[in-house]
């Protein structure tokens, strides 16, 4: 599933090319996703001035001039790939070795598009989604925080008020593994697998360690690893590892960059372990796989 630095990527992508830009045309080509799609939506968007933008999680919120935005959630496949008419098409080698369009597909270009939306300027936009747990909705721009998808989100980490005091605050006297924790989106929102696996590496904690015993000199550490992580993997365009791409079509980068995640059995970086280390762990909690470094994290 795409964690904040994918959806914060593909949000500034749409913001580029749809900002200020009238929707003439909105095609919905299935009434339901993970959850029944609303009624209207096409012709909600059909004529609608695009705004702006703003990402809560991993939501993605256009804002249209009026009252209402758009929720748009990628789930676990999902993409928004924008398009110029006048842009020449693309081709890349596909995972078989055969040609695929810009869109990054092998199957025919919209047989996972479930919603097209056309600017009177050229931009065509596709919400393209292969396994369906993705989501759309009409929000009222001043309930946007109410929504129930939204509601119950924690604090966004690279935002000030997530600081010293919210991170132990999201983590004292639970007795659940850091790890854990961090991926509770009602304790920070848009934390996930890679990147909370990256941030422990970094302050050197090891994803076993039970959050209560986190807050202190612990918690000094890992904050800051945690807003830096998120900032080289935004400026990186986040990391593609199966469905994950840019909305202009092009791959994120930062998996190239990855210390641990992914990477089990390979030495870490500046490996304290000499010819013993058995190298990068990998675990199971909470069914996500885990990545860390024994020697190193504790």
């Amino acid at each position: 599933m795409p964690e904040l630095p994918e959806v914060e990527t593909v949000m500034r992508g749409l913001a580029a090319v749809l900002e200020g830009q009238v929707i003439a045309r909105a095609e919905l080509r299935r009434p339901d996703l993970r959850r029944p799609l609303p009624r209207g939506l096409a012709a909600a968007l059909t004529g609608a001035r695009v705004e702006g933008f703003r990402r809560r999680g991993k939501y993605i919120l256009m804002r249209l001039e009026g009252r209402e935005s758009l929720l748009i959630h990628l789930g676990m496949s999902g993409r928004m790939v924008a398009r110029h008419r006048d842009a020449a098409p693309v081709p890349r080698l596909g995972p078989q070795g055969a040609a695929s369009d810009a869109r990054g597909h092998n199957q025919p270009p919209d047989r996972h598009e479930h919603l097209v939306l056309e600017t009177e300027s050229g931009w065509r936009i596709g919400f393209l989604d292969p396994r369906r747990f993705g989501q759309l909705d009409l929000v009222p721009r001043a309930a946007e925080d109410a929504h129930p998808l939204l509601a119950g989100l924690g604090p966004e980490p690279l935002s000030e008020a997530f600081d010293l005091a919210a991170l132990e605050a999201a983590l004292r006297g639970r007795r659940t593994p850091v790890k854990a924790a961090l991926m509770d989106q009602r304790r920070v929102a848009g934390l996930g697998n890679i990147y909370v696996s990256e941030a422990l590496f970094r302050a050197r904690i090891s994803p076993r360690r039970l959050s209560a015993t986190i807050p202190g000199a612990r918690a000094a550490r890992l904050l800051p690893a945690i807003k830096a992580v998120l900032r080289e993997a935004i400026a990186a365009g986040g990391s593609s590892l199966r469905d994950y791409v840019r909305a202009d079509g092009e791959l994120g980068v930062f998996q190239e960059r990855f210390a641990v995640y992914g990477r089990a059995g390979q030495r870490c970086a500046d490996c304290p372990g000499g010819r013993a280390c058995g190298g990068i762990a990998r675990l199971v909690q909470s069914g996500r796989s885990t990545f860390y470094c024994p020697l190193k994290q504790r």
